[in-house]
């Protein structure tokens, strides 16, 4: 066999999306760096080879999608991506591409492919790894790959369990942490491994016989009363899982197979049986099946800090927050297809997502934030993790697991290695010494923290007096109103409350940029044929993810008198300025109670920043629709779209709008301008526009590239009293850009011009540093 022998500072083992962004990242921090994988392709469970497509925070909350390496690569796939994505199976090797693509280009990052990790070499205190030993497959040849830090993204925790680490795996029992989805009695039980299917189109009837060793389904009850409703016919069903009784590691092999007897079958009973889906699969033929099990859950790494439950319902602050989440608490039933009932049943009723189901009320979660600190394994020096082996709890993990935050979870431990390195500094003293490090490198590179911001104090921006040639001032928006949202679609399986009817109490965000608001109006229809009431309250609320149904003490309330009729604007004059509860720059609530009568009607165009929710429990509230605006209009105009939010320190709406808009009636080029009294050196510029934001990935159609994102735009600099042209950018549709300049120029202003935009009207830009 040959035998070779290679050092790296930072070695990471595993290519899902975890280790994937773990790896580039620390490459992007000037280390050397290795990542060795075990499949022909990267992306674990999101690659072609399995197919499960990336979820994240913005399935269940408006402009909540994982920014940084996963951002990046996403908008480069639907850019260039002929193909929809519809849910499990969907994935193409446009996608596998899209990463290899990225890999290669890094130049400080070395990859194996096909590569298995066999051992691990401690040193003779067996308290740290020296190095790991892999086997090349089909090519007779074993790698041993020295490094400083090691980053286990294996998904089963191999390297930790190699290493003589502590692990965990199974269900924790409820007296330990007194979490509200652990069950009563600790337990064996995990969630189980799928395998996805694809069918296609043929368009003429095509026949379909399933071999003898296939499982028979003749059962109705199996599906729709178990919660496996075959409902979409091309296929992406997550419920083709089994783990329990099997051993999600071990039995691998046999779930495997045992998963292809059950998919043939499922395939056999929607062409052959099913009263139902037979008539919609007639011209469909069996285009695909997976051949490699996706796991959701195996062993758990204990690390620094063990994150519950307990964090993510109650949002616990860590000083050391290196990322967020916010999927629901998310618990498959152990046995998947073997079990008497399906996820979907006891926790969606069916299927059907009832997001007043008391399982869904009490598994709606988030955004929060994680700690670095579980994210360091605890018995080894040099060891960190990422994925769904990180330190968490059963319980934590069903929200914790799936890729969009692992992917987060990656390019966290990527910075956070650097940073050790960088400076001679053990793991485990890294939250402590060096968090703030960590923090402000993550959020320069694209990514979001619910509780921290931009400080960068090498950052000039930050000193700048910012202006701009307009900037768009908030109206408010009607049924009538009209936006940019070409190719901006639903995720089809996600929870669809789509209803105006004022059933539940609903609330409209609303950004005030003016320390007064006089009026405010709303479009309501009155169903009845009699006058009818209704209670509104305004709330000062703390960010657009503030769910809570009374979040503090309202600044105004009335009831409202609605007549009869269709799309009736119902004035409130509320005279709310500082004196009473009103401050700049922060967003407010506006809440119309129940009464069944009426409807609250929904703008026609989604404003950016103002998402609306509805109640779904006695003091939870959530996303309405898809982030929708319902009907608002507001006077005097709030300046809430200032130009001066572009060095607020955060990217996306949050605690405010965050965000320049040019004026919407002034046609492009539009600029804004950073001045500074003293001259500065630049050598750097970083932006970040609008883009992929608002939706869950599943929203976008091929080839899109999002109508707010600058599409063609030019950096000048004001030298000695003349504008000099930097840099101009031609066909950009990514949200975050850096450009590095030729050379240092002393410059008292940098001016940026917008000439286009992938397709809105407005210029906008989230943020402008300058270094």
């Amino acid at each position: 066999m040959n035998k070779k022998f290679e050092d790296y500072q930072i070695v990471v083992c595993g290519g899902g999306m975890a280790g994937f962004s773990a790896a580039v990242a620390a490459a992007r921090q000037g280390k050397k760096t290795c990542l060795i994988q075990n499949r022909p392709v990267f992306g674990g469970n999101c690659s072609s080879e399995i197919g499960v497509t990336i979820h994240g925070a913005a399935a269940f909350h408006a402009y909540a999608r994982e920014t940084g390496i996963i951002s990046e690569l996403l908008i480069e796939e639907r850019a260039i991506n002929h193909a929809e994505i519809y849910e499990n199976g969907w994935i193409n090797s446009v996608w596998d591409m899209v990463m290899y693509d990225m890999a290669v280009k890094e130049e400080l990052l070395t990859f194996y492919l096909n590569t298995e990790v066999v051992n691990v070499v401690l040193t003779p205190n067996n308290k740290t790894i020296k190095s790991v030993v892999a086997n090349i497959q089909n090519a007779e040849t074993e790698l041993t790959i020295n490094g400083e830090v090691f980053i286990d993204c294996t998904g089963d925790g191999v390297i930790a369990d190699m290493a003589g680490c502590e692990w965990r795996m199974g269900s924790e029992g409820r007296d330990e942490f007194n979490e509200v989805h652990a069950p009563e009695k600790a337990s064996g039980d995990v969630m189980g491994n799928s395998i996805h299917f694809r069918a296609k189109d043929m368009g003429k009837p095509v026949p379909f016989k399933a071999p003898d060793w296939a499982v028979k389904h003749e059962d109705p009850a199996y599906f729709y009363e178990q919660g496996r409703i075959p409902k979409e016919k091309r296929g992406g069903y997550w419920w083709i899982e089994i783990g329990v009784p099997f051993h999600t590691i071990y039995d691998n092999e046999t779930i495997r197979h045992e998963l292809t007897r059950h998919t043939l079958g499922i395939w056999d009973w929607m062409k052959n049986h099913d009263p139902i889906m037979k008539e919609q699969t007639k011209n469909y033929a069996l285009d695909w099946i997976g051949q490699v099990p996706g796991k959701r859950e195996s062993r758990r790494i204990m690390g620094e800090y063990l994150i519950t439950e307990n964090d993510i319902q109650n949002k616990t602050v860590f000083d050391d927050e290196v990322g967020f989440g916010g999927w629901f608490v998310d618990l498959h039933t152990p046995g998947g297809l073997l079990a008497q009932h399906a996820e979907a049943s006891a926790a969606t009723e069916g299927e059907e997502y009832n997001t007043f189901n008391e399982y869904m009320v009490k598994s709606y979660c988030g955004p929060y934030g994680f700690p670095l600190r579980s994210l360091i394994a605890k018995d080894v020096t040099n060891l960190m993790m990422a994925g769904r082996n990180i330190s968490a709890t059963h319980a934590a993990l069903g929200t914790l697991r799936v890729m969009g935050t692992t992917a987060v979870m990656g390019q966290a431990v990527g910075v956070a290695a650097s940073v050790a390195i960088n400076k001679n500094m053990p793991l485990k003293n890294v939250p402590k010494d060096a968090i703030s490090e960590v923090q402000q490198q993550l959020l320069r590179d694209g990514c979001f923290l619910p509780n921290y911001k931009n400080q960068d104090p090498l950052d000039f921006a930050r000193t700048a007096v910012i202006t701009s040639s307009s900037n768009e001032k908030l109206i408010g928006v009607g049924p009538e109103s009209k936006g940019m949202h070409n190719g901006l679609a639903i995720w089809k399986d996600q929870p669809q409350y789509h209803n105006e009817v004022l059933e539940t109490k609903k609330g409209q965000i609303i950004a005030i940029g003016n320390t007064k608001l006089q009026t405010i109006s709303v479009c309501l229809t009155n169903t009845s044929n009699e006058e009818q009431f209704v209670e509104a309250w305004i709330f000062p609320i703390q960010h657009i993810w503030d769910y809570r149904v009374i979040p503090g003490a309202s600044i105004a309330n009335t009831v409202l008198k609605v007549p009869t009729g269709e799309n009736i604007w119902v004035d409130w004059h509320v005279d709310l300025n500082e004196s009473n509860g009103l401050l700049d720059n922060q967003y407010i609530r506006l809440d119309l109670g129940v009464n069944e009568n009426i409807k609250w009607k929904e703008a026609g165009c989604i404003v950016p920043g103002h998402t609306a929710m509805y109640q779904i429990g006695e003091t939870k509230m959530r996303r309405y629709y898809n982030g929708n605006t319902l009907s608002f209009k507001v006077f005097p105009e709030q300046d809430c779209f200032k130009a001066s939010n572009v060095i607020n320190g955060v990217t996306r709406p949050y605690q405010y709008t965050n965000v320049w808009m040019s004026d919407a009636n002034q046609p492009l080029e539009q600029w804004i301008k950073l001045s500074w009294d003293e001259a500065k050196e630049v050598e750097l510029i970083e932006l970040t526009f609008p883009g992929h934001l608002l939706r869950e990935y599943h929203a976008y159609a091929p080839f899109y590239k999002d109508p707010q994102c600058p599409k063609d735009y030019e950096i000048l600099g004001l030298d000695n009293g003349k504008w000099k042209k930097l840099l101009t950018v031609k066909d950009n549709y990514q949200r975050q850009r850096k450009h590095k300049l030729t050379k240092k120029i002393k410059l008292n202003e940098l001016k940026i011009i917008i000439k286009s935009t992938n397709g809105d009207t407005r210029a906008c830009i989230y943020e402008v540093r300058v270094y």
